[in-house]
């Protein structure tokens, strides 16, 4: 692709994210949307997914931060539904899917249907991301979709390849799947462990907030790159990875974790917008191989296929939620827990990446059988998921009226740990200033006292009653006042640059503090 289409494509992405922000409909439904009235559009190039781009330089970072933002206790303490979703699941989903497509189409060779059941048996890592961050879900159906979302391409991928390798004719044998499957995934949970010291021991030892970040940039494409190299699963490596060095992110520098927040926070912005932009943008694409197939034809394979899809997710949770032996220890969820997780099962830009690697032929020069429509069902599929299934599960989850994230009690926790590390901070500041070598003048040791202070109560603050004339509780109302206050100092300092009193470099160093002293004050909102 050149360069100027590629610029476009991101910049429209961007925008109608951006819009996105300002209207009720979540972003990726609005963008697959924009990328298939696009297609339409007299002009507009072909942007063909390349599965060696998509694959090895776009699905890595995605991974990397999703694994960081991700709780490794959480998904320690749900490995028997994740393992049951991301591995159980995705085969099962495989052979019902595949069962489904053999049984309907004509001609379609068992090895051809499984490859497809395989191609679009995963969830989307991307897609549960967004969905869960939009939606207030309950904390643990979070963690088991986002959980799922990074371990199940593994599995997915595998069982491709296996099924890809009977299509075309290489004679691979269920034993030779089976022990393929043991390599990618053995292998790359190996490279993931053999990687994350290492990789982690680096990070805390360099000083340099740019190097760090740069380091953390090259982390997932080069655990994805080593794990692949040996052809074991660069996806489960680069997952452990992340997963280890979000746990131990407190040990690196604080310059380097706001610095890697933003940097990160802006790569998945664009990263995410592009693809689910690019999905809806491939239906050109794949309606020019389906000459040989009626209309009507392919739009009852595509309603089947994706029936299949929905369906096998509710045969598969609700077993595995409860049933003995299956179930996770302690006591059942309602039924409407797996019930959501069962409707939130949303396909991406994993599935057509995959889709898009089928080769055109098999061993001997004949065509792949039914490729075209298989691209075809691939797409309708995940434009199925991602449209009503995204469309729907936020009423869904307001009729079934689960419980979302209790801020109060939220807030009265984080409460409660600032209390206690305040109480821990104080502890040592008195200590310190017993000591001859840390004297400072009263004035200053109150200012610590009064910093302290500020932390301890800022939390509490916004638990209490709000302002009657503004909505505002004690605390917005002291940060807001701190940034007027601070937006004056800027003024200032702007002004007595223009008439030369300062030069540029004293106006930035200036300007830097002030910028400090506004993220202490917004934090919270800056984060978001």
């Amino acid at each position: 692709m050149d360069a100027f289409p590629l610029l476009v494509l991101v910049a429209v992405s961007a925008a109608v994210a951006g819009l996105a922000r300002r209207t009720p409909v979540p972003a990726p439904l609005l963008l697959v949307a924009a990328g298939l009235l696009a297609s339409f559009v007299p002009g507009i190039p072909d942007y063909a997914l390349d599965p060696d781009v998509v694959l090895p330089l776009v699905l890595p970072p995605l991974l990397h931060l999703a694994a960081l933002d991700s709780s490794y206790l959480g998904l320690r303490e749900n490995v028997r539904p994740l393992a049951l979703l991301s591995v159980g699941y995705v085969l099962f989903a495989t052979v019902a899917v595949g069962g489904v497509a053999y049984a309907l189409v004509p001609e379609l060779p068992l090895t051809a249907a499984l490859v497809l059941g395989a191609v679009i048996a995963p969830p989307d890592a991307v897609a549960a991301t967004a969905v869960a961050r939009r939606i207030g879900l309950p904390h643990r159906i979070v963690t088991i979709l986002k959980g799922e979302s990074l371990f199940n391409d593994a599995t997915a991928i595998t069982a491709y390849r296996v099924a890809l390798a009977g299509a075309v004719g290489e004679g691979m044998t269920w034993a030779g799947g089976i022990a393929e499957f043991a390599l990618a995934a053995g292998g790359g949970v190996g490279i993931g462990l053999l990687l994350m010291g290492p990789l982690h021991w680096l990070r805390t030892r360099l000083r340099d907030p740019l190097l760090l970040n740069t380091l953390s940039l090259l982390i997932p494409f080069f655990a994805y790159g080593a794990a692949e190299a040996v052809h074991a699963s660069g996806v489960l490596a680069v997952v452990i990875v992340g997963l280890y060095l979000g746990h131990r992110a407190w040990q690196v520098d604080f310059a380097t974790r706001l610095q890697e927040e933003a940097v990160w926070k802006m790569i998945a912005f664009i990263l995410e917008s592009s693809v689910f932009l690019l999905i809806g943008l491939q239906l050109r694409i794949v309606l020019r191989g389906l000459d040989d197939y009626a209309p009507g034809e392919a739009a009852w394979y595509a309603v089947a296929v994706f029936a299949a899809v929905v369906v096998s997710r509710f045969v598969w949770v609700y077993p595995a939620t409860y049933l003995p032996g299956l179930r996770q220890p302690g006591d059942p969820p309602p039924w409407t827990h797996p019930f959501v997780v069962s409707w939130a099962g949303m396909r991406g830009v994993v599935s057509l990446a995959i889709a898009f690697s089928i080769p055109e032929t098999v061993h001997g020069g004949g065509e792949f059988p039914a490729r075209n429509l298989l691209l075809f069902l691939a797409f309708t599929t995940v434009i199925g998921t991602l449209v009503v299934q995204g469309v729907t599960l936020p009423p869904l989850i307001r009729l079934l009226k689960l419980p979302g994230i209790d801020e109060q009690q939220s807030l009265l926790m984080e409460a409660q740990a600032q209390n206690e590390a305040s109480a821990a901070a104080q502890r040592r500041l008195e200590e310190l200033l017993t000591d001859p070598r840390n004297s400072l003048p009263p004035p200053l040791e109150e200012r610590l006292r009064a910093v302290l202070e500020r932390r301890r109560n800022a939390v509490w603050e916004r638990l209490g009653a709000v302002n009657e004339l503004t909505g505002e509780t004690v605390d917005e109302t002291y940060r807001r006042l701190a940034r007027e206050m601070i937006a004056a100092e800027r003024e200032v300092f702007v002004r007595m640059r223009d008439e030369g009193r300062i030069d540029d470099e004293m106006l930035r160093t200036l300007l830097r503090r002030l910028d400090l002293e506004e993220a202490m004050a917004y934090g919270k909102e800056l984060a978001g």
